[in-house]
């Protein structure tokens, strides 16, 4: 287990040695854009500056990429954008020898045998590797690329497993997978910035009918279909609201939906109005590489939540504690059904997973493990 350290005595051991240190970050998306990113370690930046480190961030795929990739079609766009991709990641290939640390979350490219891995971990002076997710499994493949997905590199993690100085993850399943391959390895949650994040004071309902939540992407707004007979059911003898946010098409026949794209600036004030927060998964072998991101999200502003029985949500979920862990159509409806008479039973929940929050899955509580994995890797 790495020694804690905290960010002054990072600060004040890389002033001893007489420099600031540098970090390059070769991450897959756009800073601030994925959850995957946002919720990791891009929220720990102001702390490794803290510590003396001087951060440079190369993402593979540019803001204007980033708004078409997920997208059905666009296959010239995508196709040049790539292109453009791959030559940013061949200047890296010249830029990172001089920098202390290499930090890579996922991979350096997404197809084929990982070369350019290879290349990086023999020009770079340390490296970190970063997963939070089974990529290498073949079954995890994007419906809007589902074609493209065949030719991604399902090795490059395994290949980054071995040869990486370090490994974070960020669930129990990543972490005994990837201590097969390496031995030093560190587990650290998804986390929230509890300094954004502010929890609701007031359960009373705000809007005329009480608002059922979710929040995701268009690859994972799927899941949402899992809960329609639920909703159906539950439709009649309540009358209620599904708000869905990151999929402005989503639609349930038969149920009042309000479906929203994501921006950034929207996000905040659109999860505030969640009265519940809904996180239904499948039970399929990539979801035990999930972080619980969603139900972190919900907890931290004080969202009641009902989630899957499923991976991650068992380190984050306390049944009918801080939120409710369901595996039947029937706990569906009958957790979503107190939850929407007691207003009580909302408050009670909700406050007791700001608290878990704030103990176990906030910055200010799992930023010295980052520390401790940059002084040692």
């Amino acid at each position: 287990m790495n020694k804690m350290i905290s960010a002054a005595q990072l600060k004040q051991k890389n002033a001893v040695s007489g420099k600031v240190k540098r970090l390059y970050v070769l991450s897959p998306y756009p800073h601030d854009h994925a959850p995957s990113q946002r919720l990791k370690f891009e929220q720990y930046y102001s702390e490794f500056g803290k510590a003396g480190y001087a951060i440079t961030i190369s993402p593979f795929i540019s803001a204007s990429f980033w708004k078409v990739v997920y997208k059905k079609g666009h296959y010239a766009k995508k196709f040049l954008f790539t292109l453009a991709s791959y030559f940013r990641r061949f200047v890296d290939l010249f830029r990172i020898p001089f920098y202390d640390v290499v930090y890579v979350h996922l991979w350096v490219t997404p197809f084929g045998p990982p070369i350019f891995e290879w290349l990086v971990t023999k020009l770079s002076k340390r490296v970190i590797y970063d997963i939070d997710d089974m990529i290498y499994l073949s079954e995890n493949k994007s419906k809007a690329n589902a074609v493209i997905s065949n030719f991604k590199g399902k090795k490059k993690p395994i290949f980054l497993f071995k040869h990486a100085d370090h490994v974070i993850t960020c669930t129990s399943f990543l972490e005994e997978y990837a201590k097969k391959f390496n031995g030093h390895v560190t587990d650290i949650p998804v986390s929230i910035d509890t300094m954004t994040y502010r929890p609701k004071e007031d359960y009373r309902q705000k809007e005329k009918k009480i608002v059922l939540g979710w929040s995701g992407s268009l690859s994972t707004s799927p899941y949402m279909h899992l809960l329609d007979e639920v909703l159906h059911e539950l439709r009649k003898g309540t009358d209620f609201k599904l708000l869905v946010i990151g999929d402005n098409n989503f639609s349930i026949p038969g149920i009042d939906v309000e479906a929203l794209s994501w921006t950034k600036e929207k996000e905040m004030s659109s999860l505030q109005r969640f009265d519940i927060g809904l996180y239904p998964l499948p039970d399929e072998p990539w979801i035990y590489g999930k972080g619980g991101g969603k139900a972190l999200q919900y907890m931290s502003l004080g969202i009641p939540t009902v989630a899957s029985a499923l991976g991650a949500n068992f380190t984050i979920i306390e049944n009918d504690k801080n939120g409710f862990l369901v595996t039947s159509k029937e706990q569906w409806f009958n957790a979503l059904s107190a939850l929407i008479k007691d207003q009580a039973l909302r408050e009670r929940i909700g406050k007791a997973g700001v608290q878990t929050i704030e103990k176990k899955f906030s910055v200010k509580a799992n930023k010295d493990k980052y520390l401790a994995v940059l002084s040692n890797s």
